[in-house]
This record gives C-alpha cells, structure tokens and sequence, in this order.
C-alpha cells in the first residue's frame, strides 16, 4: 500500500516555516498543481494558502498532518519566477516566505471562495498623440540598448527634466509588445500614475494596459492582477506593490524616478522595489531601464566605473526633448541681505509680480503641510504637542484641527491655551496654508492654488487640481513635493524654494542627496516649453556646494563629491547595513531589548559586522510608543547576511514584555 501523498504549502503567519499537509486518498497531485492557491485548516479555522512543494516525505508523522483542502484552479498557477522574486525577498530581508507570497496577492484571491474574475477595465486613452520624432540623444540611447540584445541588462538613464524619458520608455514597451512580450512600468507615486496611464492608452490603444495602486478598489485590484497571470494585460503600470505582479511573459521593466524613496516600503515587510526589480530582472534575464534626472548615489555608484562599479550601463539625455526649451537658470536669493517678510524675499515677491503681468504661472515650493509647525502661548510657554509622540501637532487653519503628520492625531483648534486661557495664541514658522494665506495678501488680483496632501487626497481631487492648472485657472501655485516631478505645465516659468537650508546640516547623512534631488526636480517644473525658466532658492548660505552644483544643473559633480564623503566615512554604498528597530511603552524596555541583542552569541569578529550602539530614534516617541534602535554596518553584503541569517533566531528567543515590538530591516533609508 502506496504512502499519502505529503503536499507542502506557505501560509501568511508569523513562522519561519512551510507547513506539510496530508493530500486525501484516491487523489494524486502533479508538478504542474504547485503555485496553486489551496484551502487549508489551520487552527480551529480555514485559511488559503500556496502549494509550493510535492516532497517525498515529512519531519511530522503522518498522523499528525492535517487532511489538504480544496486547491482552487479557477486561475493559472502562480509562475516559477514569481516564486523566485517572493523567495529571495524573503530571504534577503528575512520574513517568512508566507507572509511574502500571500500578502502581496490582492485580497480578494486570499479569500476561501473561488475567483470570479471579470476582463480588467481599459483605461481610457488620451487624445491620440503620435509618436513624436526622437531627438537625437533619444535615438542614441534606443540604439545603444538594442545593440546590446536580448538577456540581462541594466540601464540607468540619466536624463535631465524635461529630457523625454518617457519616450524612451514608450519605444522600449513598443518593441517589448512587438517581440510577443509583457512590460512592467513602475513609479514611485500614485499621483504620477493618471498622467501616465493616459500617455501610454493614447499609444497603445487595445494593447492591454492595467494599473496596480492602493486607490485601486479590491475588485479592481484583483480584476488587474489576475489580467497579469493570464497574460491579457501587456502593460502592468504601478506602484511599489506592483513588483510581485505575476508576469509570465515579462520582457521589459521600467523603475522610473528609480531615486525615490517612496519605491522602499516602510513598514510590514520592508523591502525596495526597486532593488527587487534589478533581481527579478537579471533572473528571468531580461533588461530593466532605471530612469531619473537624479539617480540615487547607489545607482550612479553601479553604473559609474571609476566608481569600481560598472554594474549598469550609464545612458544620458542631457539636453530638454521639446524644440527651444531649455533648462531653467538657477538664481541664488541670499536671504541674509534680502531679508525675508512673511517668508518671501523682495527678489522672489518681483519675479512672482513679473510672471503675473506676462500671463505666466508660478510655483512656490515649500515641503511642509498645514498653516504653521507649532501653535504656543507667549503668556506661559504652552506649545500644542503631541501627547502621543515626541512632535508638534501642526496647526491646519483651514479645518480648524492641530494634526500630528506622524501618527495622525486631531484635536479641534482650542478657543485659548489649555494650560493658562491665555486667548492670545501665536503660530510660529510657515506651512503651505499660511503661505497660500500671504501670497493672496500680496496678489489679491492672482487666483492662487495650494496644492499638497491636505488639498488632493484622493486620485479624484489631484486630478481636479492638475486639470486646473492645465486650463490656466490658476496664477500661482503653493506646493509640496506632490508637485516636484513627472509634471508638464506649459505656463509655468517661475520655481522658487521658500526655504531648504534645513536639510543642508540634518544629522541623517542622506538627507543632501534627498534635497538636491527634490531640488533639481521641482526646477525641473519650470519653462518646459517654450518660454524660458528660471529657479530661485531662498538661502542663507548661497555657496555652498550643493547650491553650486545646482546652478550648473550639475549632477555629476554632486554625485562626486557625495560619493567621495561616503567612500571616506565609510557609508553605503561602500557599506552595507540593517537596523533593528524596538518600541514599548518604556524607552528602558526597547533600550535593553537592544543591548540584548547586541550582546548576543552571534556577535563576533569573524563575521565582519560593526555595531553601533543602542540609541532612541530621532523621533524618540510615535503613537505612545517610545522607539530605539541599533545599527549594523558590514562592509560585504554576503557577511551581513550570514550574520543576520544567525543572529535572527536568537533575537526571536529573548523574552520582552508583552508590549514591546521590534524589526528588523535591511538596506534602511530613514534613520
């Protein structure tokens, strides 16, 4: 008598394991049944999860395995790469395989019923655009990647604003359709998605574009997806998330903005989809197109060969692809001689003032929501805190509301100080409403336009904004980074930056390359047509060298000197380094969870791994959790991980309180 069959299956739990399920008599499972989704009992409860494995056997006794459920063959298996992707990023950030694979399916396929999947709504095209004529530098950077054939290659195209990286990556999708294949086109944002999606319907009308996005609505997510599985969507256009759609037939991906950290989850599992891109690229060997008027350092690293990289393939659009345009003059405004009123020079106030007389937009940028930072009484020193982390709440003076923007917080505007009565309460430093507010003051015949995560917070609302600023209903616009990139204003001339000196002397040692980027892409804006543009930043200190580099439009030079500091301190991408992360009611308790795990046995010499110390957060304190963490820093990548790959089981053995929380992640961001 033949044994039963053993089928192994992932499932979305906290465990570092597969679990092994008994197939019932009388059926008999095949190769071609892994990547199917299967009901399974677990617990006193059912849950869905993914055949993974036929093994020849188990650990556990037959008698202890469960009888396997129903496998739903309602859509095609989940294909050998996708498990690929899924396994190495579980791997390299070390999650459990389970948690991977299923929750990066939609919803609605992690339900116990079949999927009644309907064909995936078409986005509506645009006008019909023909195919612009290439300027030369576009020919040249579609010819050097033809040239170089099928298989693995990465790119990253270094374009300035305005370049027509787009166009390149239409060509690229044109021919990747051509050749029989499917093309992934992932940006950073949403906000940058309905533009796009327009652009690239108007071009490929019929061909099977489908959008993947948090705005999407479950059924729709899941109607997409599912269209990728099958092969009917040839354009996968998304967001982060969208990395793990299944694609059978992929033969082209596009990271575009590949600099932005919007491409890096941030919590659950926290990974880069960008980096993911780069893996799931060189596996299924196929190219992959990074683009970006400032690529991150880690990028210009790998593609730049005095660098000792030479990874990627470095391609260039330096000049603007629209006949005439050119790149905006960079102006310097030293705000220690022209003093600021309300925020705003005398030097920014006439250019504004010139624009409005020439029929021209403006765009004011200023990286910051709300009217101020911090509401305070001068009567007895009262300022309108958090009490549930350690920020101010931010005064919104349109709604009324002092609001958190870290743990989301409200509280209704008081009447007078809380803490004295004192009636007479002063709001320091500026948001975006309370420069809206000034520059009505100043211009009352302008029509001014503040557009920023309070004014668009749905896809519906932004796309109201950016439909009014086409139409020419708005003079001057007030900003946030929303603004700063993928945008093509055609009246828009004039871009100034209210105030960025900030992240000049930040203590997280990324923040140059964050501003510099931010910079270069929100001047980028201005004159990308034909009128000419032109860029002033509100500075008190006009020579340093990231404004001098900005003035010349001078990337190269910033990456440089940046890689040089990095290369000298020993920071990536000359090091390689994962944090862990504690919170709990009481920074002692995360604290000590922290010398813990610095004190572990895996701690040793021999794996190359320098610790930091044990430190509170640069917020120490978010949702009434107060927050440290600990840095490790190798300076191979392969040593990290055989360290981290022992170190974690020993993390997941120390006893904490029950309150305490704590991740890890690798290749951190924000620190």
């Amino acid at each position: 008598m033949s044994l039963p069959q053993i089928a192994r299956v992932a499932l979305d739990v906290p465990l570092r394991r597969l679990f092994d399920y008994r197939v019932a008599d009388g059926e008999l499972l095949s190769a071609g049944d892994i990547g199917y989704r299967v009901r399974v009992p677990f617990g006193r409860h059912e849950k869905i999860g993914i055949l993974v494995e036929l093994p020849a056997g188990s650990d556990l006794p037959l008698a202890q395995l469960k009888l396997l459920g129903e496998l739903l063959r309602d859509l095609p298996p989940l294909p050998a790469d996708w498990f690929r992707l899924t396994e190495f990023c579980a791997a390299y950030y070390h999650v459990p395989l389970g948690q991977v694979m299923l929750s990066t399916l939609p919803v609605g396929l992690r339900a116990l019923k079949p999927v009644k999947a309907r064909a995936p709504r078409q986005v509506p095209p645009a006008a019909a655009v023909a195919a612009p004529e290439l300027t030369g530098e576009q020919q040249a950077v579609l010819t050097s990647i033809a040239e170089l054939g099928a298989g693995f290659h990465a790119y990253l195209l270094h374009g300035v604003t305005g370049s027509g990286k787009t166009e390149v990556y239409l060509r690229l999708i044109e021919r990747a359709l051509a050749d029989g294949q499917q093309s992934l086109l992932l940006v950073p944002e949403i906000n940058l998605t309905p533009q796009l999606e327009g652009r690239v319907a108007a071009r490929f009308p019929g061909a099977g574009l489908v959008s993947l996005h948090s705005e999407l609505g479950e059924a729709a997510r899941s109607r997409n997806w599912c269209a990728a599985l099958t092969g009917e969507a040839r354009i996968v256009l998304g967001t982060r998330l969208a990395i793990f759609a299944p694609l059978p037939e992929l033969g082209l991906i596009v990271v575009d903005e590949e600099h932005d950290a919007s491409f890096k989850q941030q919590d659950g599992i926290r990974y880069s989809a960008r980096d993911l891109a780069v893996f799931r690229a060189r596996q299924r060997d196929i190219k992959i197109v990074l683009g970006s008027a400032t690529p991150s350092l880690e990028s210009w690293a790998n593609a730049t060969v005095d660098a000792g990289r030479g990874r990627y393939r470095l391609l260039t659009l330096s000049e603007r692809a629209v006949e005439g345009a050119r790149l905006p003059s960079v102006r310097r405004i030293d705000t220690r001689l022209d003093k600021p009123q309300d925020g705003l020079s005398s030097a920014l106030l006439g250019a504004v003032e010139e624009r409005l007389r020439r029929g021209e937009q403006s765009l004011l940028f200023l990286n910051r929501r709300g009217y101020a930072p911090v509401l305070a009484c001068a009567a007895c020193g009262w300022t309108s805190n958090c009490h549930r982390c350690a920020a101010n709440l931010v005064l919104h003076l349109v709604d009324r509301r002092l609001r958190c923007h870290h743990c989301g917080f409200e509280a209704h505007l008081p009447k007078g100080c809380p803490s004295c009565g004192n009636q007479d309460l002063s709001a320091f430093g500026r948001g975006t409403q309370r420069l809206e507010a000034v520059l009505a003051e100043h211009f009352p015949q302008a029509r001014v336009l503040r557009v920023d995560r309070d004014a668009a917070r749905s896809r519906k609302q932004w796309e109201a904004l950016v439909a009014r600023i086409h139409s020419g209903e708005a003079d001057i616009l007030v900003g946030t980074q929303m603004l700063a990139k993928g945008h093509d204003f055609p009246k828009l001339t004039l871009v100034g930056a209210i105030s960025p000196d900030a992240a000049l002397f930040a203590a997280d040692w990324r923040a140059p390359e964050r501003l510099f980027a931010q910079l270069m892409q929100v001047a980028g804006r201005a004159g990308r047509a034909a009128r000419a543009g032109e860029f002033l930043i509100q500075t008190q200190f006009p020579e340093h060298p990231l404004y001098a580099a900005l003035v010349q439009h001078d990337f190269p030079a910033f990456a440089a000197e940046q890689l040089a500091e990095r290369q000298q301190a020993g920071f990536p991408p000359y090091a390689h380094q994962a944090m862990l992360r504690a919170e709990a009611p009481l920074m002692a308790d995360a604290l000590s969870f922290l010398k813990s795990a610095r004190a572990c046995p895996a701690v040793g010499a021999e794996q190359a791994v320098t610790f930091y110390d044990p430190v509170p957060m640069r917020l120490a304190r978010r949702a009434s959790f107060e927050r440290g963490q600990l840095l490790v820093e190798s300076p191979a990548r392969r040593a990290l991980q055989r360290f981290l790959a022992d170190w974690l089981p020993q993390l997941e053995a120390i006893k904490v309180p029950s309150r305490l929380r704590w991740h890890l992640e690798v290749d951190p961001l924000e620190f």
